[in-house]
């Protein structure tokens, strides 16, 4: 990016990447807690033939795929105050949900209970998942760049696959222990799951979002492709930092 495109304000592409990591890391934030349960035609190694994971999973998914190509085009700085402001943002999310929860509903709105039931993630699933959120999403960046500062603007889909991979492994496994396992045996909130639950979920969790990361890499191909020709971009400028 250009010192003059800089001054001009940011671009259709950085406010649409932007938009889809919002998007999808707010979405995740309200589905973390349903458990998913996908029956498959084999069966893989701890989970067995049941596939089981976190709602929030490929929402989540998603917002690798943006910061991922955000910070290809963009750099490292940019795409982490991206990542840590979307951190900072998961507590105004939070304050609101519990706000309308906590306040009094009209006789004739939808049931209080189901509402809360619905929209009011757990503590253990908010400290997991924010955990995660902050260790994963930084690591994905630094991963990233740090491949592209040694191979060159080259090899996009080896940045992208090793970043998303390396932090798709961290991020389950945090969220997973702390939400199912650490969170309620410290807090005393909720029960502590069997070992081999919590590994079934960490496979499943894992084996679709690393499924994720290899698929999207055309997509991130396309997406950088289009930017660059848009925004007079070539790929061996000098990367910002």
């Amino acid at each position: 990016m250009t010192e003059g495109q800089a001054r001009a304000g940011p671009t259709i592409a950085q406010v649409a990447l932007i938009g889809l990591f919002v998007t999808a890391l707010v979405t995740a934030q309200l589905t973390a807690s349903k458990v998913l349960a996908f029956e498959l035609p084999f069966a893989v190694p701890i989970s067995g033939s049941q596939l089981a994971l976190p709602g929030a999973a490929l929402a989540y998914a998603l917002t690798f795929l943006a910061s991922d190509c955000y910070t290809e085009l963009y750099g490292r700085r940019a795409a982490q105050i991206v990542v840590n402001v979307g951190f900072v943002l998961n507590f105004l999310v939070l304050a609101l949900v519990w706000s309308t929860i906590a306040a009094p509903a009209a006789d004739s709105s939808v049931d209080p209970d189901a509402f809360a039931t619905a929209l009011g993630a757990s503590t253990n699933v908010v400290v997991g998942s924010l955990l995660a959120y902050v260790v994963s999403q930084n690591w994905d960046v630094i991963v990233f760049h740090r491949i592209r500062a040694s191979t060159g603007p080259e090899m996009l889909w080896l940045r992208n696959i090793a970043s998303t991979a390396s932090s798709q492994a961290i991020d389950t496994i945090i969220f997973v222990g702390v939400a199912f396992a650490v969170a309620p045996a410290v807090l005393g909130v909720g029960v502590v799951l069997p070992t081999e639950v919590i590994l079934s979920l960490i496979v499943g969790q894992y084996l679709l979002k690393l499924g994720i990361a290899v698929l999207d890499t055309p997509i991130v191909y396309a997406i950088v492709s289009l930017v660059r020709s848009r925004e007079g971009l070539a790929a061996d400028d000098a990367h910002p930092v």
